[in-house]
């Protein structure tokens, strides 16, 4: 069975955004910021790109089992890219944040000014909360 390629790491997120090139830098350590924040939990990062927060264990009826991070962001070159935003069960939340991409399972930001701070703490308390 192939072993899960997003685990986590002993890098420094820190030292990890401060190689991100400006602007994106900038949003990556705000998301940072407030996901730390509202979480109560320190960034981990996952695999050589995604900051993650907290931990899910997950087991496949096919006996595949792994962790992944409860939620997390990775800044991509194209948009920021928010994961465990729960975005079908908050449509709601969503729907008020701004300009904004949705993926499979996944939130695209392409800049954090495009969307209200206020309703992003919102989504990401409520994605925490499950």
């Amino acid at each position: 069975m192939a072993d899960n390629k997003t685990k986590p790491t002993a890098g420094d997120p820190a030292t990890y955004l401060a190689t991100i090139d400006q602007p994106r830098r900038g949003d990556a350590e705000a998301v940072c910021a407030a996901m730390a924040r509202i979480t109560g939990e320190p960034p981990t990062m996952w695999g050589p790109s995604i900051v993650g927060f907290g931990a899910n264990h997950y087991k496949y009826d096919s006996g595949r089992e792994g962790s992944i991070c409860k939620m997390g962001f990775s800044p991509r070159k194209a948009a920021l890219t928010l994961y465990g935003m729960g975005i079908e069960r908050n449509a709601a939340i969503v729907g008020r944040l701004g300009k904004h991409g949705t993926g499979k399972g996944c939130l695209h930001i392409k800049k954090l000014a495009d969307v209200d701070t206020g309703v992003l703490d919102e989504l990401i308390a409520a994605a925490w909360a499950g």
